[in-house]
């Protein structure tokens, strides 16, 4: 039976529609600058906060909470917040309460999801649910489809179920329910339409089973609240005031959740919507910068106040990273500028290294330096495009027995994909390597569960074997049946096969053909998730590590020596982590390694996203630089090596569009491995750090030596040759900078000096 209006109120115990009593005001308000006051006092109608970076964006949406009951527009539970994170609700829970000087009771104030949650348990009804509802986790939902795929005889190797989950998730992010969705809308997973009748069918099961996944607690209210206009009229009585963090981060259904909660037929919209268009960086998990772009059009009347007075950076910091952001057409524009007392501060360093394992030795010098001078590590971190990025550093601090901890993921060695991969080399190298065995068994599944695992290890001790021997005997006296006995007769013959390769092929190239043939990197490519090609770059820079070693035995050694080092520095570590878990982070030292083209901006992320996903690029570089409060550091190698192969690179289109004069260049020779005597260190003019020359630690000399030399006798239309992207012709000449269409890679920029004329 459907809840009428009578009842729906009652569901609303001590709300009510009478105005509260003022409270008392407090000084509050004069601690604050000018615009952030602004925000705070605008209490009626539609409102867009642009908080730069380093703005105090949290001051203001919970002094503006605060502000509210202090003065007697609303009672703590009239007000609804919406944070992204449960720790951002917790802080704003917590501010409010000791600005409040009691804490607040009866909030609506929690993650979109958490207060959706909380909204379904008292609607459950309209959706077909009853109120003590489930909510699957992963594995369950995984299961679930499995079962409804089943009848339609799906190739799940070709269309595997996590890749399903993905499509359905995506649609719910985006608000549509099985019956809204078009043709336009749909996916060509597994045959025209097949995806959108699973959906449909997997929805009705989760209903009968008195449950619902994640994005069901979004997607049911938005229905709820579409369909049935008592329950938004509710809402719309009784939330006086909307408060939104990190408006710029959502996406499509929670755009749509708060519109509807926000746009009422009578009184204003007392939205009031937080965030930095500048630093949208979530695109790949649904964010929507157009969200916060096209906020006028959504709420006319709307008012814009811009939080530009940044107490973070120093001016010089400030300065780069505006004129880095100003190329993005997609912003509604600001210009940040220092409140720090200190505000002049260093230039931007950008420095050329030879690779990746030079720029590792010149982070960890330069960190060991400003330790010396009593720089603590906390203060220090390095952001990186990507995961796999760490490696080298990992191994550098490790050598140098420099603390750090890899912030929002494990280090590198310690990761799943890493792990499994180890495995394969540690079985191949000791094949009675029986925990190792055990943990590839079957990863990829190869049909081996538990109850089949336990007899296989009965079987060894009871002959005296390693596991893997128990699993040859097995083979041969046909102990195991169906589909395990085949795929594990593939497993064991990829293991001899690279064996007897060992010796004349090299290691590094039996270990890099053992994954492929093993279908470890087939599982990993026909994963959708989003981690999945960040798996795959993390298991190549590992193959890449492979060859600073003469042998599998010593990588093997030396992996087991550095993930054995003990460390007891406490608190005081330096910080790794890419720059997407940087943001809401600040440090005094930034080093920002990385900047070539096709790291950084991604190639990939221009492939799939184009002019979009270079912005987007471009706003999380803008990102990197503004965790900086003192020294920003950006370093661009001139080669990256892929397995055992030199690729030339050149530095990032996002150097050449920061304003020159707030940048100093420096950087490492590429054709002279000698030591420079009185080369300047990183951060002084002056003759390198003494203790760092007493140990043979690279200088750091011009950056114009790291480039190629310019070759003048290219011309436009010239067919030139490039060792990575074969033939091509060039379609633009810049200075030293050729745009080359080739071949078979397509238009890339590429440094003259890598190019010779073909004949």
């Amino acid at each position: 039976m459907m809840m009428g209006v009578t009842q729906l109120s009652d569901i609303f115990s001590g709300l009510t529609s009478q105005d509260p009593a003022p409270a008392p005001a407090s000084d509050y308000l004069d601690r604050l600058n000018p615009e952030q006051r602004l925000a705070i006092e605008t209490t009626e109608g539609p409102l867009l906060i642009l908080a730069g970076a380093g703005t105090g964006k949290t001051r203001v949406l919970t002094t503006r909470f605060a502000h509210i009951l202090l003065t007697g527009r609303a009672r703590p539970n009239q007000i609804l917040a919406v944070t992204f994170t449960n720790k951002a609700a917790r802080e704003m829970r917590e501010r409010v309460g000791a600005l409040l000087g009691t804490p607040p009771e009866g909030l609506w104030l929690g993650t979109f999801h958490a207060i959706c949650a909380r909204m379904l348990r008292r609607h459950a009804e309209y959706v077909g649910l009853r109120q003590n509802f489930t909510i699957l986790d992963t594995d369950d939902q995984i299961r679930l489809l499995k079962q409804i795929m089943e009848p339609y005889r799906i190739d799940t190797k070709r269309w595997p179920p996590q890749g399903l989950l993905g499509v359905i998730q995506r649609w719910k992010d985006r608000g549509l329910t099985p019956a809204r969705i078009t043709p336009a809308e749909d996916t060509d997973y597994a045959g025209n339409g097949i995806a959108r009748r699973i959906y449909g069918e997997y929805q009705d099961r989760l209903v009968a089973l008195n449950a619902c996944d994640f994005g069901d607690l979004m997607l049911h209210m938005l229905e709820i609240l579409r369909t049935q206009p008592d329950v938004l009229a509710q809402y719309h009585r009784y939330f006086r005031y909307i408060l939104v963090d990190e408006y710029q981060d959502t996406n499509t259904i929670q755009h749509l959740w708060l519109r509807l909660l926000a746009k009422r037929d009578q009184g204003p919209s007392n939205i009031a919507c937080v965030g930095d268009d500048d630093q949208s960086i979530y695109s790949w998990r649904g964010a929507e910068v157009e969200n916060i772009l096209r906020f006028e059009h959504d709420y006319p009347g709307a008012k814009i106040v811009r939080l530009e007075r940044n107490y973070r950076s120093t001016e010089q910091i400030l300065a780069a990273a505006a004129g880095l952001i100003a190329h993005n057409d997609g912003r509604l524009g600001k210009t940040l500028r220092s409140g720090r007392e200190d505000a002049t501060g260093e230039r931007v360093q950008v420095i050329g290294v030879w690779d990746s394992d030079e720029e590792a030795r010149i982070v960890a010098g330069a960190i060991e330096q400003l330790r010396a001078d009593g720089h603590p590590l906390s203060e220090i971190a390095i952001l990186m495009r990507a995961g796999f990025q760490t490696r080298p550093f990992e191994e550098r601090l490790m050598t140098l027995g420099l603390p750090y901890r890899v912030v929002g993921g494990l280090r590198f060695y310690e990761r799943a994909e890493i792990r499994d991969a180890m495995a394969y080399m540690r079985v191949l190298a000791q094949p009675a390597d029986d925990l190792a065995f055990e943990r590839i068994i079957n990863v990829p599944r190869r049909g081996v569960g538990t109850a089949a695992l336990q007899k296989l290890y009965v079987q060894a001790r009871a002959l005296g074997v390693p596991l893997s021997a128990a699993v040859a005997h097995q083979l041969e006296t046909n102990a195991i049946k169906g589909k395990a006995r085949e795929a594990l007769r593939e497993l064991m013959d990829v293991f001899d096969h690279a064996r007897d390769r060992l010796s004349s092929d090299g290691h590094v190239v039996v270990v890099e053909r053992m994954l492929e043939d093993s279908q470890y990197l087939a599982m990993w490519r026909n994963d959708k998730s989003p981690e999945a090609p960040g798996r795959l770059d993390n298991i190549r820079e590992l193959i890449r590590a492979l060859t600073d070693f003469g042998s599998l035995a010593g990588f093997l050694e030396h992996v087991s020596l550095v993930m054995d080092a003990e460390d007891n520095s406490g608190n005081d570590k330096i910080s790794l982590m890419t720059l997407h878990g940087a943001k809401g982070l600040e440090f005094d030292t930034v080093f920002l390694p990385g900047w070539e083209e096709g790291v950084f901006p991604s190639q990939r992320t221009m492939d799939e996203g184009g002019n979009k996903g270079l912005e987007e690029e471009r706003r999380l570089a803008y990102v990197g630089l503004t965790r900086a409060r003192k020294r920003a550091i950006i370093l661009h190698a001139a080669n990256r090596r892929i397995y055992a192969n030199w690729q030339s690179a050149i530095p990032s289109r996002f150097i050449e569009e920061i304003p020159s004069e707030h940048v100093e260049h420096r950087g490492q020779a590429m054709t002279e491995r000698r030591q420079l005597a009185n080369a300047p260190s990183v951060f002084t003019a002056g003759p390198i750090h003494a203790r760092a020359a007493s140990r043979n630690e690279p200088r750091i000399p011009r950056v114009t030596d790291v480039l190629p030399k310019p070759s003048t006798n290219i011309p436009l239309g010239a067919r030139v040759f490039h060792q990575k992207f074969g033939y091509g012709v060039v379609i633009g000449v810049d200075d030293d900078r050729l745009a080359i269409n080739f071949e078979k890679a397509g238009e890339k920029r590429v440094m003259a000096g890598f190019v010779e004329l073909a004949s």
